[in-house]
């Protein structure tokens, strides 16, 4: 057998394409040969194939590598890291800057406001007008809050109990009363109370007599454990609730210290007498027509009974003067005027007196829900006798302030038919 290792051309692993080893098809160059046999081009243009260089015969040739980029052709790799630790420390600048903008905007915005409703509402005095009794009634949709305007003096000086005409009557009594009744679909009602209505008052040891003796401290009971009970706002809400069958659900009271301020605090209120007015009592002495009142006129405006129906002519000024008050009170002007809201603020918390129960915000949810449209009217009058030991009072037309509570009980709008002047 042959050997045929002895043909070199005869076999087919040696031969195949890819091999380095010399054989193939004479004339023409193999595998091998084609790695390295330059280009006809070069050739031309360097007169001769390309030979390689003996190994060590050239020096290396050291090339400065080209910067790295990433995808985005705006960023740059120095190898050093500086531009990217610039960068970041602006990144931070930055951020930190906008972190302490946001803070500051942060305490300007609800810091500031919420200190500020904090420290105004630990000024707000207090009191127990608001207490349980048996029959109390149950409570009731909508929202009352009981007004009250005493007479105390507790506030003014000796100039101010002279240019005012206020008189140094001691203790304390109600010169208005009215129920603000907040419907949960509807507009509010202020509705002012006689002071001289005739019911049964809630002290002790009293039968019937004007709903404002249940106010004045100088009234005084004992009950049957023995404990004295005298005139004051607990006494004076029971006797409503009693006489009326309406829940209390906030109480509000001010002097008339505190009714001056709060009134030139908004800068005065605009209010229209139809006829002049002179009272020397209140210190009253105005022309007709709309005018600005400032705090001692308005003041004298709402007490003076120096007109033909006497107080049923002043409740109707009472109600004009607290709606002219609210509005102005709550104006965006005032509001968010520092000037105008500081200083009513502090007029209002220094001489409001709340149930214990009540806060700041209650006063502003009243003062807001009046901002819209506002009815106006009194208990309706069934007739004013003069009673011995007691004098004139005033009645109740039965059917219709029936009709007056009842639809306050049950949450609904007042009817026309009740409403009163």
């Amino acid at each position: 057998m042959a050997d045929r290792r002895s043909d070199p051309g005869s076999t087919g692993e040696h031969n195949k394409a890819g091999v380095f080893r010399r054989g193939g098809t004479p004339g023409r160059p193999d595998q091998f040969e084609k790695l390295y046999r330059s280009r006809e081009s070069e050739q031309a243009s360097s007169g001769g194939p390309r030979r390689l260089p003996k190994a060590g015969g050239v020096p290396p040739v050291r090339r400065t590598p080209p910067k790295r980029t990433t995808h985005s052709a705006g960023r740059e790799y120095d190898g050093r890291g500086i531009a990217r630790r610039a960068k970041e420390k602006r990144r931070k600048r930055v951020s930190t800057v906008v972190t302490s903008t946001l803070v500051v905007l942060l305490v300007v915005l609800i810091g500031v406001p919420t200190a500020f409703y904090l420290w105004a509402n630990s000024r707000l005095q207090h009191v127990e007008a608001l207490l349980d009794y048996d029959e109390r009634p149950d409570r009731q949709d909508g929202t009352t809050y009981l007004i009250v305007g005493s007479d105390s003096r507790e506030g003014l000086d000796d100039d101010q109990v002279r240019d005012l005409a206020t008189g140094r009557a001691e203790g304390r009594r109600t010169d208005s009363i009215m129920l603000l009744y907040i419907p949960d679909d509807g507009d509010p009602t202020i509705i002012s109370v006689p002071r001289d209505s005739y019911v049964p008052l809630a002290i002790p040891g009293f039968a019937d007599n004007k709903i404002n003796a249940s106010f004045a401290d100088a009234v005084c009971g004992t009950d049957e454990e023995g404990e004295e009970i005298c005139g004051g706002p607990a006494p004076l809400v029971e006797t409503f609730e009693r006489a009326s069958g309406v829940r209390v659900d906030h109480y509000v009271e001010i002097g008339m210290g505190g009714f001056v301020s709060l009134v030139d605090a908004v800068g005065g209120v605009e209010l229209c007498p139809e006829e002049p007015m002179v009272d020397p009592k209140a210190g009253l002495d105005i022309e007709a027509g709309c005018q600005e009142m400032d705090g001692g006129t308005a003041l004298g405006y709402v007490r003076t009974r120096a007109t033909p129906r006497a107080d049923l002519d002043r409740i109707q000024r009472q109600r004009e003067f607290f709606s002219a008050l609210v509005q102005k009170a709550s104006d965006p002007a005032t509001l968010f005027n520092p000037v105008r809201a500081i200083p009513l603020v502090t007029a209002g918390t220094d001489t409001f007196m709340v149930d214990e129960g009540d806060r700041l915000r209650h006063l502003a949810t009243m003062m807001l829900a009046l901002r819209g449209g506002t009815q106006t009217t009194s208990v309706p009058v069934g007739s004013t006798p003069t009673l011995d030991g007691v004098g004139s009072v005033v009645l109740w037309d039965e059917a219709r302030s029936e009709e007056l509570f009842n639809a306050i009980r049950e949450g609904e709008p007042i009817p026309e038919s009740a409403m009163a002047d």
